[in-house]
């Protein structure tokens, strides 16, 4: 008995070990186990404290529909398809904060559990600890909305009973308890995320007007499905298609997005920074051509162009925006193809875009465009750039990747780490009626003469 126990022992040990949990930092690896254990302990203090009263007919109808509406969004999300990596904008708290708002909090720790587990089962599998941790972190969060709001809010008999002044106290506590499932749950989340991806901007996976939107509107019918409820748990079968609506919206929202993005750099497309920049770009040099003559002619038509131009370009040594509105830099990598191939195919070549991307990332401003412009080529719009700025970043950001080095392995076997270089080209437009078009062209050719210079250099063109 004892000699068979230990070799089950050892392969559950060497099943735990290589369980990918152990893979993330040290730290991390607590964090998300301390949030499963709480999650554990405060099923167990609920089921302790929740009575049988609790359990009476109204509450299981009522999480029954709500955790029901639940399950159809999950199985429309799996007809959608669940994208994968980064933060998924989701509805369920639509149906899961009226359940932590009216129910005991045991209802509130059990809904996640019974959703993401349909979730792994029916639409997409990921890693289990993931889920675990989602589900543990939302189920928390639940637990504290339900105490917070049945210690603030006011009973309600139902909305055609209540006095007014009662719904109002009742709506006010549910928008606050609300506000804290979102702060809470983010805050658990994107401490895993950012723990285990550094790369990741929290400014833009949350701040984002579309993501602010689909927050207050997922709020706003959660309290409003909460608060129909409380006459009858079948009128929120009146909300699914309006949720099915606001599902739709945002996942039209991220496929749109996903659209604008480059798959493997994560930085805008071709066909959308050119969008974008050329948008730019006439933003940066007609008002101020209009601006400079409307203030060498007085404000009347008709003014003197000859002084507007005058006016416009300042006296030497002194800095005006309208002396270079805009600079682009073009980025090629040096050899890129004879290193892709030497070193191990299109593995190499993605890891080394990805570091190179992350480089960019690091050293532009937030107003700077950033985009992939062909298959080892970047370009980069820098707006209310001066051509000595524009120089200097160039030249800052061919020095940071000269020092990168990208680990690569051919076949499973570690190579040596690849080291590259870029060459760039700057243009910068000291003049007004240039179109992006010509600019690109521009940056191009000054890109061509630092590949002719030797490469891993910067040369520059004004325009």
């Amino acid at each position: 008995m004892g000699s068979s126990s230990r070799p089950a022992s050892r392969r559950w040990q060497r099943a735990v070990s290589g369980w990918p949990l152990w893979e993330l930092p040290p730290w991390l690896v607590a964090f998300v186990l301390a949030v499963i254990a709480a999650f554990g302990a405060a099923i167990v203090a609920a089921l302790a404290l929740t009575s049988f009263h609790d359990y009476d007919a109204y509450n299981v109808e009522l999480f029954a529909v709500l955790l029901g509406c639940d399950v159809v969004t999950v199985e429309l999300t799996r007809r959608s398809g669940e994208p994968g990596g980064g933060l998924i904008k989701e509805t369920h708290a639509v149906w899961e904060l009226p359940i932590a708002l009216l129910l005991p909090p045991l209802y509130g720790l059990i809904a996640p559990i019974v959703r993401l587990a349909l979730t792994q089962w029916r639409v997409r599998q990921t890693l289990a600890y993931r889920r675990v941790f989602t589900a543990s972190a939302l189920g928390l969060t639940y637990a504290a909305v339900s105490v917070a709001f049945h210690a603030l809010a006011p009973p309600l008999t139902g909305f055609f009973e209540s006095p007014t002044s009662r719904v109002e106290v009742w709506t006010l506590a549910a928008l606050a308890c609300g506000f804290l499932r979102s702060v809470l749950n983010k805050v658990l989340v994107m401490t895993a995320v950012k723990g285990a991806d550094p790369a990741v901007s929290i400014r833009a996976e949350l701040f984002t007007r579309e993501a602010l939107f689909g927050d207050l509107a997922e709020l706003s019918i959660g309290v409003l499905v909460a608060f129909v409820v409380t006459a009858s748990p079948l009128l929120g079968l009146l909300a699914l298609p309006c949720v099915t609506l606001l599902q739709r919206s945002l996942r039209h929202g991220q496929l749109v997005n996903d659209a604008r993005i480059d798959g493997l750099t994560g930085m805008l497309n071709k066909t959308t920074w050119h969008r974008e920049a050329a948008v730019r770009v006439t933003r940066a040099t007609r008002p101020r051509a209009w601006r400079a003559l409307g203030r060498a002619g007085g404000g009347r038509p008709g003014g003197d162009i000859r002084a507007a131009s005058a006016s416009a370009s300042g006296r030497p040594g002194e800095r005006r925006s309208d002396s270079t509105l805009v600079a682009l830099l073009v980025v090629d990598i040096d050899r890129f193809k004879s290193v892709q191939d030497s070193c191990g195919g299109h593995e190499v070549g993605d890891a080394i875009l990805g570091a190179i991307a992350d480089t960019i990332r690091a050293q532009r401003r937030d107003s700077d465009l950033c985009g992939r412009y062909g298959g080892d080529e970047f370009a980069i719009l820098l707006p209310d750039t001066s051509a000595d700025e524009a120089l200097a970043v160039a030249r800052r950001l061919c020095h940071a990747v000269s020092e990168l080095t990208v680990p690569v392995a051919f076949n499973g076997a570690e190579l040596a780490d690849s080291r590259v270089t870029i060459s760039v080209g700057v243009a910068a437009l000291d003049r007004a009626h240039v179109d992006l078009d010509e600019l690109i062209r521009a940056a191009d050719g000054a890109m061509y003469q630092a590949k002719g210079a030797g490469r891993n250099t910067v040369r520059m063109v004004a325009i």
